[in-house]
């Protein structure tokens, strides 16, 4: 029998090459919700994963996105010990025009029919309200507002998941994990960036910021009394730490050769344009990478937590210090056997993932 060959634009090709479990295609023409609901894997426990909301450029873009964020929350659940697996939603459209009620509700019935293999949170693009809109129609949804028994935002939690992971970062290049007196350039001001710039201030860093959006850059600034930088031209800078906030792909051949900055830490999904060739184009140029789905699984354990039977503040913030430890025998494995960090960060997940699934093989 021959085998069939895929051109590399295909969703088949996209598929394959991913090794998803399923992906799930949501259209309904009365509401206009055109949806992609990706299953990674679900060794660890029920996939879950955020909802994003987006204006992609083509359908095509917008499978691309959910299968790689789909895949990084797998590797996510596992490096921080969750009984998750992973999996990732997007919606296409405006999030500020196509948003309404009906839209989401709509949307959680699709959800509900996958009969809890995929529960959701809020992403770019939604926030809490929608994710009670989503409530109304299934359960299997997180990030609810405290109103509703929920953690609420679990944006200050994802920060300092991002605060510690850098942390660990100035203590593998500078000896000491003392932030004073450093430089972080915070690319992208949403809402965990904004969090972040709070937190690197508290502990008296020298914070540069940039956002696309110029109006948000000026406030941001001011109120934690910040350097702006326009975005263009953040590169062009020299600080110690470079904190990706916003979209991934950021992290690509030509703004590798651009960078002046001794450590790339932030909260940014897919921040390397290609994993492997760029993890080790960083490797080579002697900047220290903290994997994004190490360092910013501090929402995913939020939520985690409110899953729980009872969520509790005190315990999501124990289980958010484990990315300091995390990261630092992330950034030890890949010193000692002199391979990339997001090897490294690759390479214990995936473990974890295979050693998982051998004793599920026993039952």
């Amino acid at each position: 029998m021959s085998s069939t060959v895929f051109e590399e634009s295909s969703v088949f090709f996209q598929l394959s090459k991913c090794s998803h479990q399923s992906v799930v295609f949501c259209s309904d023409e009365d509401t206009g919700l055109k949806a992609i609901i990706a299953i990674h894997d679900t060794t660890l426990g029920p996939a879950f994963g955020g909802t994003r909301m987006w204006a992609y450029r083509s359908e095509t873009e917008a499978l691309k996105d959910v299968l790689r964020l789909s895949r990084t929350m797998t590797y996510k659940a596992a490096i921080s010990g969750l009984n998750l697996g992973g999996g990732q939603a997007v919606i296409i459209g405006d999030n500020r025009a196509g948003k309404s009620e009906a839209l989401m509700r709509r949307y959680g019935r699709f959800i509900k029919n996958l009969n809890g293999s995929f529960i959701t949170a809020e992403d770019l693009g939604t926030d809490t309200k929608d994710m009670e809109y989503i409530r109304v129609e299934t359960s299997y949804v997180a990030g609810l507002p405290e109103s509703l028994g929920g953690s609420g935002d679990p944006t200050p939690v994802a920060a300092k998941g991002v605060l510690l992971g850098i942390k660990a970062c100035v203590k593998e290049v500078f000896g000491t994990d003392s932030l004073a007196g450093r430089s972080v350039a915070v690319q992208g001001i949403g809402h965990v960036g904004e969090n972040l710039v709070r937190l690197l201030r508290d502990e008296n860093v020298q914070v540069f910021v940039s956002d696309i959006n110029e109006d948000r850059l000026r406030q941001v600034a001011k109120k934690y009394g910040a350097t702006p930088v326009s975005n263009n031209n953040i590169l062009d800078l020299e600080f110690d730490v470079f904190a990706p906030c916003a979209l991934g792909g950021i992290i690509n051949t030509d703004t590798i050769q651009k960078m002046k900055c001794a450590i790339i830490a932030g909260s940014a999904n897919n921040q390397l344009a290609d994993e492997d060739l760029h993890g080790q184009m960083l490797l080579e140029k002697g900047i220290l990478y903290a994997p994004d789905y190490l360092i910013n699984a501090g929402g995913m354990i939020n939520c985690y937590s409110e899953l729980q039977s009872a969520y509790s503040r005190k315990r999501t913030m124990q289980l958010a210090e484990n990315i300091y430890a995390a990261t630092r025998s992330v950034l030890k494995k890949s010193r000692e056997e002199n391979i990339s960090t997001s090897r490294a960060a690759a390479i214990i997940a995936e473990k974890r993932i295979a050693d998982i699934k051998k004793i599920k093989g026993s039952y």
